[in-house]
């Protein structure tokens, strides 16, 4: 018996039905999974494995065949990868791209083993899933990033914002004290020149007048810290500076044990600067990181340029510093030193001093790693390469 032309029509209306359904329930799987990933990298508070290792289990649900499906996720050298992992030939990828350049990749595999016959194949909203998913982790990515330089930046405003306080406090207390000083230096002076004066009494005044000298050399330190102290500028190599300060070096590095490297641009910029203060700062970093090396080691010096500023690198293989101890370097009389063998006004006087040139200073370190210490300072604008 023939069919009817109506009930073949039925069938076939019948069976678009089926595959209409069936594909908007395979978008729906693809929105869910998408809100998914939307939900959980919305978790500020947790750590970023956390976050991609939750990804990476909501995304073989929304394949065609979730049975089959494993997934991986590898972001910056790390893997995370969906429950009972297993990886095969047949497989989808979508690279994580931040800023131009690949930080990773999403892939999900179908697994045949024990899941009917014939090769399951990749639908074509599925590539566009991937690439979609690979574009919210690129966007996880990112964010999480800017957040860090954030927090990053927020704590090095309030740390130079607790210098410049700090500043201000030390130069209004280094002005108070030099006009006492001062006299105190000067009867003491008067009391040594006094030819009937006892011999006891004349060695006092030899410690008051010792004493004196010394703590006007800690209230100079305080002015240069609080950059309250007058600058003699003019046009400068700044490699000459580096040379002049470690002359005073030589003897001394070589009984230490520690090797000299120094790699300076021999095509560098004039800056404008004061000179003086200039080779203070290279001594201080220099004593530091001969400091740092009581068995030896090696000091790297190094100069070059970046865009309109020259860079100065001074590095050592020393004992390094902990988290806690960078965060205070900077603050005036801050010291690890025993007593009496540092004033904890070096470091701060070299950020005074590179500040007033307009310059920056940072540092690197962590325990048994050494320091990196980086001063940046402007190139004179009507600068000259030197030959």
């Amino acid at each position: 018996m023939t069919k009817t032309p109506f009930v073949s029509t039925k069938k076939t209306q019948a069976s678009k039905e089926r595959m209409t359904a069936r594909a908007l329930h395979e978008r729906i799987k693809e929105l869910t999974c998408l809100y998914s990933i939307s939900r959980i990298s919305g978790k500020n508070a947790a750590p970023p494995d956390s976050v991609f290792q939750d990804i990476v289990e909501v995304i073989p649900p929304a394949w065609q065949f979730p049975a089959a499906a494993k997934a991986r996720i590898e972001v910056d050298g790390k893997s995370f990868q969906s429950s009972n992992f297993t990886e095969s030939r047949n497989k989808l990828s979508a690279p994580v791209i931040t800023q131009g350049k690949r930080r990773g990749w999403v892939e999900v595999f179908y697994i045949q083993r024990g899941t009917g016959a014939g090769e399951k194949k990749f639908l074509k909203e599925e590539s566009h899933l991937i690439k979609a998913i690979a574009r919210q982790i690129a966007f996880i990515i990112e964010r999480r990033q800017a957040e860090t330089e954030k927090d990053d930046l927020q704590k090095q405003l309030i740390h130079a914002d607790r210098l410049a306080t700090i500043g201000q406090l030390a130069a209004g207390v280094a002005h108070e004290l030099n006009e006492p000083l001062s006299g105190i230096l000067g009867f003491a002076q008067l009391m040594r020149k006094h030819y009937k004066l006892p011999v006891k009494a004349a060695e006092d005044t030899e410690k008051i007048i010792k004493a004196s000298l010394y703590a006007r050399e800690i209230i100079k330190k305080l002015l240069l810290f609080a950059r309250q102290t007058p600058t003699l500028k003019g046009r400068i190599n700044f490699n000459d500076i580096i040379s002049e300060a470690l002359g005073l070096f030589e003897r001394r590095l070589e009984k230490a044990g520690i090797e000299l490297i120094s790699n300076l641009s021999p095509k560098l910029p004039l800056i404008f600067a004061d000179g003086g203060q200039l080779k203070q700062v290279i001594v201080n970093l220099v004593v530091n990181a001969i400091q740092a090396m009581p068995a030896g080691g090696v000091l790297t010096i190094r100069t070059t340029v970046e865009g309109m500023y020259l860079l100065c690198s001074i590095a050592d293989t020393g004992t390094g510093m902990t988290k806690e101890i960078l965060e205070r370097i900077f603050v005036p009389f801050f010291t690890t030193k025993e007593i009496d063998q540092g004033t904890g006004l070096g470091l701060p006087v070299v950020h005074g001093i590179v500040t007033s040139h307009g310059g920056a200073i940072a540092v690197k370190s962590s325990p048994q790693n050494g320091a990196l210490f980086t001063i940046r300072l402007p190139i004179a604008a009507d600068s000259m390469l030197q030959g």
